[in-house]
């Protein structure tokens, strides 16, 4: 009985420099038995150091390859049709004095963005206002409004980006998490039709 032999690209890999890609490496495959041992094993494409820290394989690469071997095979091909390999090279030890600098204009700047934001919308005359409507008496620092509130920005923003320093509250990813993979996302399609722009120029 000729089974088809059902293929799967992945959406990303990673690899070291010089590192042999197969096609289990990049493909989920399903077929019987000891031929879908032998396809996991086979070569697809072997990194180069002219490559960068990006490759595209294209499912048609994948499906030459398999031809190559199995010519009579039926194929059933699902999912992307590419897939972004990344090459991790290695990376230098962060500069322990550039991190702190980097931290401390992070956090002055985030400081200086909420005073500013409260001095625009006149949050202390918000609380004088609160404080006054509560007990009858104006005060010119109700602290006991102000130090709650500024309590709860804190927790606030705890809670928003769901992490405790790299303690995850929550399974739920934060915000910044899903621009972030978002982002990726973007990233990897235009490389992809990057890598078919470059494609086509080549041809005769």
């Amino acid at each position: 009985m000729n089974e088809p032999l059902f293929l799967k690209l992945r959406k990303r890999l990673e690899v070291k420099p010089g590192a042999l890609i197969t096609l289990g490496d990049i493909c989920q495959l399903f077929w019987d038995g000891d031929r879908e041992k032998a396809l996991a094993r086979m070569p697809v494409y072997q990194v180069k150091p002219t490559d960068g820290n990006l490759i595209v394989v294209d499912i048609m690469q994948v499906i030459k390859q398999i031809r190559s071997v199995y010519p009579e095979a039926a194929l059933e091909v699902q999912g992307a049709s590419h897939i972004i390999v990344e090459v991790l090279n290695s990376r230098k030890k962060a500069n322990t004095m550039l991190v702190v600098l980097v931290w401390i204009l992070l956090f002055v700047g985030a400081g200086l963005a909420i005073m500013n934001f409260h001095t625009d919308v006149s949050m202390g005359q918000v609380h004088q206002r609160i404080f006054y409507l509560i007990t009858g008496q104006e005060n010119k620092q109700p602290l006991w409004l102000q130090i709650p509130y500024s309590i709860g920005i804190g927790l606030g923003m705890i809670l928003f980006f769901n992490h405790i320093f790299q303690k995850r509250i929550n399974e739920e990813p934060s915000p910044l998490e899903v621009e972030l993979f978002l982002y990726q996302q973007n990233l990897d399609q235009y490389y992809i039709q990057h890598e078919n722009k470059e494609n086509e120029r080549s041809k005769p």
